[in-house]
């Protein structure tokens, strides 16, 4: 049963409550049974308590398969599973989509250690990390450094030329240095001269050039050998230890895997005219991703199934996306297997990719290209997605700021086919001004989101008041354009979903 937070605890909360309910909250058995058919009543029944409890399901379900809910691995499909079957529950018309991707999992903990001279075992995370897009692998052998520089300032080449490895010992583990040319032409170099490992360690050139490098291979590696990436400090270590031998296991697994989108889709509606409204339910290899995209896949859940007796003007279409962290790949596989009159149906897409950042600003994405980031906008009608959030924002007295379509969410493919899209964002590995602190809070210098595609990305890392506030504004614009598409299309839609009404329909 969902419990609803006291008007004072939450600041934010308070406020949205002051505007859009004015009298006492709908009860769970109020929402349980009415059609939640104007903005006043959804957006009762829409909490953030509903919203927790599914995201809750969703760590548990990481909990359960390694910490991760990476597309192709049970933890997704458990996801999959937990979405369709709340979808069905709440009446729509549910479909899972198949498909095929390539990918590179995190199976569980890999291995680095010294077995000569002597004996040490590195800490995975501290020390060392697979290089996304490895092959797996488990190796020991004599460790060959190819031609670092340990000199500051640290100008290095290793690996960037075929002839570094000249007279490189066939079998050994490479130890290049980072530096000038791709880590993927590090490690191919590496391969072709018969390398049974890499392992390329940090510049050390800078501050920044210490740690851990966070980096990859890219999806066309051929190499066909495990690749480590080290800390500046590990790697000058090992290039000065005589007669070094190391054992790295990968445990990952690279190459064609399964996995789906789910679509969820309204009963009644003109299905010639179809409102989508979507969210990625991946997570990265590197944690659960509660906030990452589970804000999102569970805002949209709770709003769903609010709307679940609703009798839309046009279909209703929701969206759980898979492999979005693989690059977008099944909104594009979506968008892709759609034919040209299937697309010209669709005459919006909402995305929510990220809505509940703990170092949040209340992004909208900039259809009109008024904020001048240099992206463009988007096809003709995103504008007045954009309108229509930022009078939800300024009805509810909440400031907000446009950001680019930046291509890096799956409105990307829709954008690409020439449909007319939006939404809403809090900030991913971004840096949060004192300009915006001044507005929303937080801490000035840090990430919007400092878990971003980290283990830490669980269920405690998100702020519950903008989840509440960006919970509601899905809330609303999903149910205006599923009434009225009229700023879209031209066409007038339902009277009492007026666009020029906004204002007074929201805290009516």
């Amino acid at each position: 049963m969902r419990r609803k937070l006291l008007a004072g605890q939450i600041v934010i909360i308070a406020l949205v409550m002051l505007f859009l309910v004015p009298g006492a909250a709908a009860g769970d058995a109020a929402c349980d049974s009415r059609v939640n058919n104007t903005f006043q009543k959804l957006l009762e029944c829409v909490t953030v308590e509903g919203v927790r409890e599914h995201q809750a399901a969703l760590q548990a379900i990481a909990d359960d398969n390694n910490g991760i809910r990476t597309s192709g691995t049970p933890g997704y499909d458990e996801s999959v599973d937990y979405v369709v079957g709340r979808m069905k529950a709440a009446g729509y018309k549910v479909t899972v989509q198949e498909f095929q991707f390539n990918t590179f999992i995190d199976l569980g903990p890999s291995t680095l250690e010294q077995t000569a001279p002597g004996a040490a075992v590195y800490v995975e995370g501290v020390d060392y990390n697979e290089m996304d897009q490895s092959e797996p692998g488990d190796v020991t052998a004599p460790v060959t450094a190819v031609d670092v520089n340990l000199v500051p300032p640290r100008a290095s080449t290793s690996g960037c030329e075929a002839s570094d490895f000249a007279g490189f010992p066939a079998g050994n583990i490479a130890l290049v240095q980072r530096g000038t040319c791709t880590f993927e032409a590090k490690a191919e170099n590496a391969a072709a001269a018969g390398a049974a490992g890499v392992i390329i360690f940090n510049q050390g050139n800078t501050p920044a050039r210490e740690g851990l490098i966070a980096g990859t291979v890219g999806n066309t590696y051929t190499g066909g050998v495990p690749v480590f990436e080290a800390t500046y400090a590990r790697g000058e270590e090992w290039a000065g230890t005589s007669g070094l031998v190391l054992h790295m296991f990968a445990n990952v697994f690279r190459g064609e895997a399964t996995t789906y989108n789910v679509l969820a889709e309204s009963r009644s509606g003109d299905a010639k005219k179809v409102v989508m409204a979507g969210a990625h339910l991946d997570s990265v290899n590197e944690g659960p991703g509660i906030q990452d995209n589970g804000s999102g896949s569970a805002a949209l859940l709770e709003v769903a199934e609010q709307m679940g007796k609703v009798k839309p003007r046009y279909r209703v279409r929701f969206a759980w996306w898979g492999a979005e962290e693989s690059g977008l790949v099944g909104s594009t596989f979506y968008v892709n297997s759609l034919s040209q009159s299937n697309r010209n149906k669709i005459k919006l897409y909402l995305n929510f990719d990220m809505v509940g950042s703990p170092n949040h600003v209340f992004f909208i994405y900039d259809g009109d290209d008024s904020d001048g980031e240099g992206a463009g906008p988007g096809p003709t009608g995103s504008a007045h997605i954009e309108k229509a959030f930022e009078a939800y924002f300024n009805t509810v007295g909440l400031p907000f700021k446009g950001t680019d379509f930046s291509g890096r969410s799956d409105y990307g493919p829709f954008i690409a086919a020439g449909i007319p899209s939006g939404g809403l964002f809090t900030g991913a590995e971004g840096i949060k001004t004192a300009d915006e602190v001044a507005k929303w809070g937080g801490t000035a210098g840090a990430q919007y989101d400092p878990c971003y595609h980290m283990a830490c990305d669980t269920f405690d890392n998100v702020n519950l008041a903008a989840l509440d506030a960006n919970s509601d504004a899905i809330a609303f614009a999903t149910l205006q354009f599923a009434m009225n598409i009229q700023g879209i299309t031209g066409e007038h839609g339902k009277g009492n979903f007026n666009p020029e009404r906004w204002g007074d329909l929201i805290i009516k």
